[in-house]
């Protein structure tokens, strides 16, 4: 489907192409009213989002939370708008609201994932930042930025309606807000993300 500034898509029409397309390989976001596709990542890639994802499973698991991980879903961040997240939390019941709808979440996530590929360093740094009004909007209390080409991780905090970067000064350890609630055993360090992408 191909659209156009005189044809643009309301967010219905792109839930329901979402729905029509469910068997496509294709993944679309949807910016302004036309659908924008992906490209497939990078292996290395897949390696980082399997390994957060165990690991929030593991945390989520450990602490008896009523949450979810979830890989390259759809979240919607304004009237017109909505991204395929690499990786996200949710409650359960934001998923029981999705139940026979298109997998896309139009309330926000606990915790968001982008983790950076050569095709999307533009996306990821520059478009995805330049809405950070958008996903405070959202209300994305926490948003991590990971970034396998330069071994390094933003993480970003929802703090009076604007996003503030948490400092990573404990060597080697994730700071994360939303995981400092929990005390995981064991504790989530960089360097573990980065051995994550490697095959031996």
């Amino acid at each position: 489907m191909v659209t156009t500034r005189d044809c643009l898509l309301t967010f219905e029409d792109y839930l329901n192409h979402q729905t029509d397309d469910a068997a496509s390989d294709v993944r679309y976001e949807f910016v302004d009213g036309e659908l924008i596709p992906m490209n497939p990542p990078r292996i290395e890639h897949f390696l980082i989002a399997q390994f957060l994802s165990d690991y929030l499973r593991q945390v989520i698991g450990q602490n008896n939370l009523p949450w979810m991980v979830f890989s390259e879903i759809g979240v919607r961040t304004g009237f017109r708008r909505s991204r395929v997240v690499d990786l996200c939390v949710v409650k359960r019941e934001q998923v029981q609201e999705l139940a026979g709808r298109s997998a896309v979440f139009e309330t926000s996530p606990l915790l968001a994932v982008e983790i950076v590929s050569l095709d999307s360093i533009g996306r990821d740094y520059r478009y995805k930042r330049s809405e950070y009004s958008e996903y405070a909007a959202a209300g994305i209390p926490e948003y991590w930025i990971v970034d396998p080409l330069e071994n390094r991780l933003t993480i970003l905090q929802l703090q009076e309606g604007l996003y503030d970067e948490i400092p990573q000064d404990q060597p080697g350890l994730i700071l994360s807000p939303t995981l400092a609630q929990f005390n995981p055993s064991p504790r989530l360090m960089v360097e573990q993300i980065w051995q994550a992408a490697k095959v031996d």
